[in-house]
């Protein structure tokens, strides 16, 4: 899977307190924002949502901004207003081509996942995309307890 970098900004608004949090913003994607409690925190946020800000710009057939210089500050972050407190490179994986593939699953479960698929105005291929996307994101934050 093909991987691009994006610059990020970990940054803290000069009107809020020192315990508001750590904001981050993407200076190619001005919509794609998120926060966190400590500068770590924020930096592992970051990369959750530059992942779903992506997915959801491929899925709307929205190109893909080049990434800036890794320094880049853009005009919209004022510096009267917001500090810069540090300069992140984020990794995301880019979305590959759709392919076609063949599973086998238990007749009922199947069945439910078409009536929740229908229920959310999605298809059955849209629908276990995002269930594989939902487990792939909370594997990433640790091995899950299976129920015995």
């Amino acid at each position: 899977m093909a991987t691009r970098v994006y610059p990020a900004l970990l940054v803290r608004d000069l009107a809020e307190t020192a315990d508001a949090g750590i904001g981050v913003v993407f200076p190619d994607l001005p919509g794609c924002v998120t926060q966190g409690d400590t500068p770590q925190h924020a930096a592992e946020m970051a990369l959750e949502a530059l992942a779903l800000h992506v997915e959801s710009m491929v899925e709307d057939g929205e190109t893909l901004p080049e990434p800036s210089p890794p320094d880049a500050v853009p005009d919209w972050v004022d510096p009267a207003e917001t500090k810069v407190v540090a300069h992140l490179l984020v990794p995301v994986e880019l979305p590959g081509r759709s392919v076609r593939v063949n599973i086998t699953m238990d007749e009922n479960l199947l069945q439910r996942a078409d009536r929740a698929a229908s229920e959310h105005g999605m298809t059955r291929s849209g629908l276990l995309a995002e269930a594989v996307r939902a487990w792939l994101r909370e594997s990433r934050r640790g091995p899950r307890k299976r129920a015995s």
